[in-house]
């Protein structure tokens, strides 16, 4: 195997773990009925003038599996947290006891559910469509190396082989991870 050829299999190898890293974490703030921090990754406050996640400047905690609470680092954000969640369009209204908020994650109507499955297919499907970008990359890359002859026509096919081989895997594993947080979103 041609060592150019390994380094296009190892930048494709990084691309699709990043891919499902970012399938993962927008799967993460899907509410799927139960409590869970990771539903406040994707909100950031305005603290003092500055955009910070709320991760950074409150604790999150889940008092039951039903809601969570929120307590911030400093006081005097408490009112910015609660604009920042209220705008972020997850769902839920906070409720604030002038100490912490608490977010009461309500039960999930089937018609939610199903909107939440749909939601589901689209990360998966835009995952998809960026690992075959990927592989076509990684195609292309591999052919241009053939016409300037640093492959052969031999280790080209090996390449374009072990490339699929790597896409149909990373597609698998998308369909499973999408398969198991619509049997969560479900669950009732």
């Amino acid at each position: 195997m041609n060592t150019q050829g390994k380094d296009i299999q190892e930048v494709l190898d990084d691309k699709i773990k990043k891919t499902i890293t970012i399938l993962k974490e927008n799967l993460n703030t899907v509410r799927a009925g139960r409590s869970n921090p990771a539903l406040l990754d994707k909100v950031t406050v305005d603290y003092y003038g500055t955009p910070t996640p709320l991760k950074s400047i409150a604790n999150i905690t889940v008092p039951d599996p039903r809601s969570l609470a929120i307590l911030p680092f400093d006081p005097k954000s408490l009112h910015e947290i609660e604009k920042a969640i209220s705008a972020a369009d997850i769902g839920i209204n906070p409720s604030n006891d002038g100490k912490m908020l608490r977010l009461q994650i309500p039960s999930l109507t089937e018609e939610r559910r199903r909107d939440l499955t749909k939601l589901v297919r689209k990360f998966g499907e835009d995952a998809k469509v960026a690992i075959r970008n990927e592989r076509r990359d990684a195609n292309e890359h591999l052919k241009k190396q053939e016409k300037s002859g640093d492959l052969t026509e031999d280790d080209l096919k090996t390449e374009e082989k072990s490339v699929q081989k790597k896409t149909d895997e990373a597609i698998e594993m998308i369909d499973q991870i999408v398969s198991s947080k619509e049997a969560e979103i479900l669950e009732v």
